[in-house]
């Protein structure tokens, strides 16, 4: 973390410093306020986006070289890159200012047709995974290896296996990863998102209008992006973006693996110290084992 407040006041000293332009612009925390990065509002039309640690401040020239690519191809608006700022005031990494885009993250309650919002989400991967993939970022540390082999996270899932043997069914959890590892992803580099969640999808009226944080993306294998189907998705919305997207059975199978990755390591961490979240990972993995089971 960094040793300077991430807060408003932080935010108007950069810019007064580096774009005096923009000094008599007001600032607003944005809530939620991402774990990543911290956002705020700065005037009417614009947002400043701060890493909230080193591991993530290396994204961010990669994310504004790739979203001034990617805006124009895709079918729902994305951040718009408007400066990039340089370490100061006590901050010492680089940060970004972008257009602002109206919209609440994705709820339930916020969601008037689940079943069109999925198909709208399928929409935006579709054209995503078809966007000419030269010169993309391959998978790395720079997002966790999102768009790589489910593989990379092999001890860490065997690991939290072993620690949760008396609060899942551990052996059909390991069967199910080890599904997931057997398959690979046998066509070309595709983009990804990195992060597909509903706290990076934006609504409006009751739709999808907008997806942000494209801090995990570059290009891979699509499985990562597909995980939000058992994380939010439900029943007939879960059915019509499977059915909205062109993958094979396989590629569905790691996105189950990377979806009880995920689940796995959340209840480990939450267990005794965050109840909600421990139950909504619990959720999680009983989705997905009963789905892979169903496929069996």
């Amino acid at each position: 973390m960094s040793e300077t407040p991430i807060d408003a006041n932080l935010v108007r000293r950069l810019v007064a410093t580096q774009f005096p332009a923009w000094a008599d612009l007001p600032v607003q925390a944005v809530r939620p306020g991402g774990w990543d990065n911290r956002t705020f509002r700065l005037g009417a039309e614009m947002s400043v986006r701060l890493p909230s640690a080193e591991r993530y401040a290396g994204k961010v020239a990669k994310e504004q070289r790739c979203l001034r690519r990617l805006g124009p191809l895709l079918p729902l608006p994305i951040p718009t890159p408007l400066a990039l700022g340089a370490p100061g005031e006590g901050y010492p990494w680089p940060w970004s200012v972008y257009r602002w885009i109206e919209g609440e993250t994705a709820a339930v309650a916020r969601i008037t047709d689940p079943v069109a919002f999925a198909q709208s989400l399928a929409g935006f991967l579709e054209e995503l995974q078809c966007t000419d993939p030269t010169d993309g970022p391959p998978p790395g540390a720079h997002n966790f290896f999102r768009g790589g082999p489910v593989a990379t996270y092999d001890v860490e899932t065997r690991r939290t296996l072993t620690a949760l043997r008396d609060r899942i069914d551990t052996a059909a959890a390991a069967g199910l990863w080890r599904s997931a590892l057997e398959s690979t992803w046998r066509h070309g580099p595709v983009w990804i998102h990195g992060d597909v969640s509903p706290s990076n999808l934006l609504v409006c009226e009751g739709r999808l209008s907008a997806v942000i944080d494209f801090g995990g993306t570059g290009v891979g294998d699509p499985a990562c992006d597909l995980t939000i189907a058992w994380t939010f998705l439900q029943g007939e919305s879960r059915a019509a973006f499977r059915a909205a997207l062109p993958l094979d059975a396989d590629t569905w199978a790691r996105a189950r693996g990377w979806a009880l990755w995920k689940a796995l390591i959340t209840l480990t961490e939450h267990i005794d110290s965050d109840e909600p979240k421990a139950a909504d990972a619990e959720r999680v993995i009983e989705t997905v084992l009963t789905e892979h089971a169903g496929a069996d």
